[in-house]
């Protein structure tokens, strides 16, 4: 049989892996949630992005050591396996596929509202199908086909939000900004909110097998990956919410849209409308590649069903994980609401995000490059944003993560009899 078939080959650079990082963060959060969480934190969204931010570069810092221990496809359910318990791995992988199919729905459903907010009349459930049976089509074709595009969709994005920036600055009405705090707790609730934003930042170390150098690549594409996508959230919440104001941002769907309509230049709207599109849609490709590779992964294990280890013979790319993952977010897409399938992805998030710091805690201090204690902070602060989810995406978590736990039991039971 040859390698090809049997295993995924590094062809992306630093370029691609930081990309693939952008790509992942940058577009479910600023075009899609920003709205929400204006609507829990007001003007102090700025603070509630800082937070996030926090939290996520320790988890960051955590998961760029095991990637530099151990660069292999699967990331953090491969470390949990290993580091802390084949049980603990399984119950990670199971809620980085929740977090990553919710998320894409997520998405698609954010792309679906920006393309209606252009072509009016149309129905956006029915885009959010059409995008996801797209995007799983061209993730079967294989991955160089899907990072090109993506390195495409990021550089057309970051340059239409610095259009955002620049056009809204001068615009902007210091009396949105008053008060800065009108809720403590709607700060924390908003952390909660826009840290679903940052989730894409280990996205790449999902893909660590298909990258060149992965041991030093994949660790500096998460930071710097992150680094930018921090700095161009903050600018753009600053410049949307004095343009418009916490309160109209929270009661939009397009909430980028809405602010930059203050401006007055229908020529802008359209602009910023095929950016939350782009965005939108980039973050989608990615999430059907990381899914895909995840559950790859745990089947090679047989932790999942075999099948979706195979590898496609021509595109060699897990082709049956790809048509799985694809086809579970289309129907999410067509049945759940956006602010429902966000919930219940940032829960997965934090749980997964948690079991990436706790496996840091457990490497050997010879293979650490940071102070363990980073690495406990960073668990600490995962289960702390827990206490903000809601009660119904709770209930739903908590349903997927015992689903998870009994088809594990029944997999163990099944080969402990044979």
């Amino acid at each position: 049989m040859k390698r090809s078939e049997t295993r995924l080959q590094p062809i992306l650079g630093l370029f691609d892996a930081t990309a693939i990082g952008i790509g992942a963060i940058i577009g479910g959060g600023i075009f899609v949630v920003t709205g929400i969480v204006a609507g829990l934190a007001g003007p102090a969204l700025i603070v509630s992005i800082l937070i996030a931010a926090a939290i996520a570069a320790l988890t960051a810092l955590s998961l760029a050591e095991l990637t530099s221990w151990l660069p292999v496809e699967g990331s953090v359910y491969e470390y949990a396996h290993r580091l802390v318990s084949p049980s603990a791995g399984f119950l990670t992988g199971w809620m980085w596929i929740v977090s990553n199919t919710f998320a894409g729905a997520a998405v698609s459903l954010g792309f679906a509202y920006y393309f209606s907010s252009l072509f009016l009349g149309v129905q956006p459930k029915l885009i959010a199908v059409a995008i996801c049976i797209a995007f799983t089509a061209l993730n079967y074709a294989g991955v160089r086909q899907s990072t090109a595009l993506n390195n495409i969709l990021v550089s057309a994005k970051i340059v239409i939000l610095m259009v955002f920036v620049s056009s809204g600055l001068f615009h902007i009405q210091s009396g949105n900004f008053t008060p800065f705090i009108p809720s403590e707790l709607g700060v924390l609730y908003g952390t909660f909110f826009i840290f679903f934003a940052y989730g894409g930042f280990a996205r790449v170390a999902v893909v660590a097998e298909e990258v060149k150098d992965a041991k030093r690549v994949v660790p500096r594409a998460m930071i710097l990956s992150l680094a930018i996508s921090s700095v161009i959230y903050l600018l753009v919440g600053a410049v949307a919410v004095g343009l418009i104001g916490a309160g109209n941002l929270g009661r939009s769907n397009s909430p980028l849209v809405d602010a930059i309509k203050i401006v007055g230049s229908p020529v802008l709207v359209y602009v910023i409308s095929f950016g939350g599109m782009i965005a939108t849609a980039s973050v989608l490709l990615t999430s059907i590649l990381g899914v895909s590779r995840v559950a790859y992964a745990m089947a090679r294990r047989k932790d999942l069903p075999s099948v979706l280890s195979k590898l496609h013979p021509k595109h060699n790319t897990p082709h049956f994980s790809i048509l799985m993952v694809g086809g579970i977010m289309t129907m999410l897409a067509l049945l759940v609401d956006l602010s429902a399938v966000v919930a219940v992805s940032t829960f997965a998030q934090l749980f997964y995000y948690g079991s990436a710091n706790a496996s840091a805690i457990r490497m050997k201090s010879g293979a650490r490059l940071y102070p363990r204690f980073l690495s406990v902070i960073g668990l600490g602060t995962c289960a702390l944003l827990m206490a903000f989810v809601s009660p119904s995406a709770l209930t739903i978590g908590v349903i997927c993560l015992a689903f998870g736990a009994a088809y594990y039991y029944a997999v163990r039971q099944k080969v402990s009899r044979i």
